[in-house]
């Protein structure tokens, strides 16, 4: 398996995961979305707390230029310890969602 394939195979694992972890409370699921051809995955969530509706976005990666790009993570822990965890190498991770100028001072890639 090449790289990228084994990112692919990394970042669906490591969100399905989450899909198996039960929401605390309320009736919500989470639902991943998995795009190979555009390499853009994300992880959702969908359902009912009470009367309000809840949807929204807890985790989207890209696959950009062979480096992972977390662009969103609403995780407690960080979904980057995962994904090194499973075998992505830390200069492969971009944390997307901190200013340019912020990455250089994190343990990640800057772009």
């Amino acid at each position: 398996m090449d790289t990228l394939e084994t990112y692919r195979h990394i970042v669906q694992e490591v969100l399905l995961a989450y899909t198996k972890i039960p929401y605390a409370h309320g009736d919500i699921q989470f639902e991943s979305i998995f795009d190979r051809e555009t390499d853009r995955y994300a992880l959702l969530t969908v359902g009912w707390e009470g009367n309000r509706r809840v949807h929204g976005c807890l985790m989207h990666i890209d696959i950009v230029q062979g480096k992972l790009w977390i662009q969103r993570d609403g995780t407690e822990q960080g979904v980057t310890y995962d994904l090194v965890r499973a075998g992505i190498p830390p200069d492969h991770i971009v944390l997307g969602f901190h200013p340019a100028g912020v990455r250089p001072f994190t343990a990640y890639a800057t772009a």
